[in-house]
């Protein structure tokens, strides 16, 4: 696909877009300069006597407009020119770029949607045209091509109907970027909590402040925090395998992150790789690993520790990663303080104890 840029009218999404593009400035710019006769006509049309009576039959040559006029004319249409650039670098208006000339965002927020979504999208675009541009700026490392800030759904179906793709051009820095990207993908369709979680952790990978990770997602402190530390507690394989699961909130995942303990990543990993898993749709698989990985009931055993003397002191939980112990204090008040004051000498007596004789 040959490479263009061309200006539409923002106003009207449906209507034809304006032929004035760069080139054809350029283009009229030339004709200003080139000596086309059309000076001659106009003065032909004011002075009647070249054309009949004594002075017809004198054999003149073309007539020239003067240097001045076409100065001005020239200083008009480079002035056009650049009203344009400033047109298209200010992010002011809506162009036509080709698909093929324009790379997706440095940090991607979504997942991978479903088939059924992206077939609609192109068929919705093919009936009604692309009504909402898509935001890019000058690629920052490739000249000549152009980064994605929001828009990649879309900008992935134009490119498979093999059309121009309606944008808008603005020059932004990398925050401003994702910024832009994590507002504008949270008001147009919610992101998921994974892919919130998702987008949180690859931001902070490449060194962006929280107040800017913050911003992007138009979130808090607090929830930014769980955002993070529930997608620490999976590993990226099986964030992957379960997909944006769209109906699974924070409380679920969080949830997901506890009874994922290490000892069942292969477990997770085994169920990922069954025949059937990928049957079902994002939701379903979270449910089914969820279910797999069982309660936190069936995990956490509790059980309570009776002094000899039958008196129920202290409750003991035992789950595959965590052993803890609660004292009653209405039972025994003053027995936690004992024991912590003891537990450097407890625990160098059971490390001498676990060493190999």
């Amino acid at each position: 696909m040959a490479r263009q840029v061309m200006v539409v009218d923002d106003t009207a999404s449906n209507a034809e877009p304006p032929t004035n593009t760069v080139a054809e400035i350029q283009a009229k710019l030339a004709e200003t300069l080139a000596d086309d006769g059309s000076a001659t006509k106009a003065i032909d049309s004011d002075r009647p006597l070249l054309k009949s009576g004594p002075l017809a039959a004198l054999k003149r040559g073309p007539l020239r407009t003067s240097p001045l006029e076409t100065i001005a004319k020239t200083a008009e249409s480079v002035e056009r020119v650049k009203k344009l650039e400033q047109q298209l670098s200010a992010g002011q208006s809506v162009v036509e770029l080709n698909p093929d000339d324009i790379d997706a965002s440095f940090v991607p927020d979504r997942m991978a949607p479903s088939e059924e979504d992206h077939r609609k999208l192109v068929e919705a675009i093919r009936s009604e045209g692309q009504l909402v541009p898509i935001l890019v700026r000058p690629h920052p490392e490739k000249l000549g091509r152009y980064q994605i800030a929001y828009g990649h759904r879309r900008h992935r179906a134009i490119t498979e109907l093999g059309t121009m793709v309606r944008a808008v051009v603005r020059e932004l820095t990398d925050e401003q970027l994702v910024v832009a990207q994590g507002q504008e993908n949270n008001e147009r369709t919610n992101l998921s909590f994974i892919e919130k979680a998702r987008f949180a952790s690859r931001l902070q990978e490449r060194g962006f402040k929280r107040e800017v990770i913050m911003q992007a997602l138009s979130t808090d402190k607090g929830t930014l925090s769980k955002l993070l530390s529930t997608i620490g507690s999976i590993p990226t394989d099986i964030i992957e395998a379960i997909g944006p699961a769209p109906s699974i909130g924070t409380r679920r995942w969080q949830e997901f992150a506890e009874k994922l303990s290490r000892r069942l990543h292969d477990k997770a990993r085994a169920a990922i790789a069954s025949p059937g898993f990928f049957d079902r749709d994002s939701d379903g698989r979270f449910e089914m690993l969820l279910k797999l990985l069982g309660t936190n009931e069936e995990r956490a055993r509790a059980e309570p520790w009776i002094a000899s003397n039958g008196i129920r002191v202290a409750q003991i939980t035992r789950s595959s990663d965590k052993f803890s112990l609660v004292i009653d204090h209405k039972v025994a008040p003053d027995f936690g303080d004992f024991l912590l004051s003891r537990m450097e000498s407890l625990f160098s007596e059971f490390h001498a104890s676990s060493k190999p004789e």
